[in-house]
């Protein structure tokens, strides 16, 4: 058995903050927990907590803004997205899964909206799950689905008419729809996880929204998810568009028309969830369904603010995501937690409950619905995945004792991760990724990103265009002048 020790430790369901220790590992699980007895001084000053849990990802290799998607709303981001070449999975992968190590995720969730297609999925689907292994992190995939609504909410005729002919055929040529029918896509999740049965991947349903997917494509996933017990994953009113498309379209409320068709369920995670309203949380609560917030992507694509307090105050299982774009860009999933807890905690001198809620939201509640075993806790019988910051980074003055968590919450970030452990293996060493060299496959990527971005010129070209008509469509519908 492999002993570590700390000079203190985040422990138990309620993440108190405890001294000297010393814990346990065998097989990849904690054996034990034991109380020091030494001076914190004579204790390596290190800090130890559960590791994060990514709960809403899409495993993108570079961030968007590199390809101009910079300040734009989800909107016309997602179709900016197009811009990016196809490269390769395994290296994509392992430049996305790196940097969530870097970040403090032991655990992440691939919501693969968009594969890079150079191969059948399964293929495509069993290098990704090869770059988490080379990486050293736990993965969940969802496999996205979708088949309706390609470029807006709704019939793009009338915006496909006022665009030039160079926009029009960028249209048809990047924005078409699966050639698979529903149940060829629910046959499908089931061939990716026979493709990846060998490698501890959780395999889940990836509907990408329900202003995505048909109704029989969402009846379907629930009616196989209730037979077999596949988890789902799928992102519900993220932006004010989406939940104007889902007043006119579901007037007795989208998330009654989820629980209508059984697709409401402790086995769901909802990503964001930003324009949910009060009485749609109670039903969210009531089923058992997860919610994942991701609030660096919300800010960046002027999505809004989720209502976490109300989401707690409705009784719903909270996680957290990081959805590929944290505040700096850079997968920090550290300071991610940190900045959900300045913004969703009460004003005031009130009773704060905060850091807790979101240590569970982030450790405990995330990995839940990632669908892996064990709790985030570091405690005999759990996962041994931690990771633990260096205090003498994290308190540099050193002028007097101080809390550990204060300290934690009020200034850690990436750059204080000392080590990052999973299954008992050390993935982080002093900060650094130790299981493959991330500078050199972020530059692979780079290079090959800059040879293939002639592939996509056409899009580049007529972008202003194509944009400018979209961005029209939705001001138009929102009232606005």
């Amino acid at each position: 058995m492999e002993h570590y020790a700390f000079a203190a430790a985040v422990r138990g369901s309620d993440f108190t903050l405890g001294g000297p220790c010393r814990i346990g590992v065998e097989d990849g699980v904690i054996k034990a927990v034991d109380q020091l007895d030494t001076s914190l001084s004579a204790t390596p000053r290190r800090m130890a907590l559960p590791a994060l849990s990514n709960a809403h990802d899409h495993g993108r290799p570079l961030s968007s803004s590199s390809f101009g998607a910079a300040g734009k709303p989800l909107e016309t981001w997602l179709l900016r997205l197009a811009v990016m070449p196809s490269v390769d999975p395994y290296l994509a992968a392992c430049a996305a899964f790196g940097r969530a190590a870097e970040g403090g995720c032991a655990a992440v969730m691939m919501h693969c909206t968009r594969p890079q297609g150079l191969d059948a999925l399964p293929l495509e689907v069993r290098a990704v799950a090869k770059a988490a292994r080379a990486v050293g992190i736990r993965l969940t995939f969802a496999v996205g689905m979708r088949d309706r609504n390609p470029l807006i909410y709704g019939h793009d005729a009338p915006v496909k008419a006022r665009m030039g002919a160079a926009a029009q055929a960028c249209v048809e040529r990047y924005f078409q729809l699966p050639t698979l029918t529903h149940q060829e896509q629910l046959q499908q999740v089931e061939e990716v996880a026979r493709a990846v049965d060998d490698l501890e991947v959780d395999i889940q349903f990836g509907p990408t929204g329900v202003q995505w997917c048909s109704q029989e494509l969402l009846e379907g996933i629930a009616t196989m998810s209730a037979s077999t017990g596949r988890r789902v994953h799928m992102h519900l009113l993220e932006t004010r568009h989406q939940r104007a498309w889902a007043d006119e379209k579901f007037p007795q409320g989208i998330v009654r028309y989820l629980s209508d068709i059984g697709l409401l369920s402790p086995r769901l995670t909802l990503a964001h969830c930003t324009w949910a309203r009060p009485d749609e949380l109670e039903l969210i609560a009531e089923s058992g369904a997860t919610i994942a917030i991701n609030t660096s992507s919300n800010l960046h694509l002027r999505s809004g603010l989720a209502p976490v307090a109300a989401m707690w105050k409705a009784g719903c299982n909270v996680a957290m995501g990081v959805d590929g774009c944290a505040l700096d860009e850079d997968d920090d999933a550290i300071r991610e937690l940190r900045l959900n807890t300045l913004l969703h905690g009460p004003t005031g001198v009130f009773e704060d409950t905060t850091r807790q809620r979101m240590l569970a939201a982030a450790t405990t509640l995330s990995r839940a619905s990632l669908g892996h075993s064990g709790q985030a806790l570091l405690a005999p019988g759990h996962p041994a995945d931690w990771m633990t910051l260096n205090l003498e980074k994290l308190d540099p003055d050193q002028i007097m004792p101080l809390d550990c968590l204060d300290l934690f919450f009020s200034r850690a970030t990436r750059r204080h991760l000392d080590r990052l452990v999973v299954r008992g293996r050390s993935v982080i060493e002093q900060g650094t990724l130790v299981t493959l060299n991330l500078e050199e496959v972020h530059d692979e990527l780079r290079a090959m990103y800059r040879q293939a971005l002639h592939q996509r010129g056409d899009l580049i070209d007529a972008w202003p265009d194509l944009e400018q008509q979209v961005a029209a469509h939705y001001r138009d519908r929102a009232g606005c002048c």
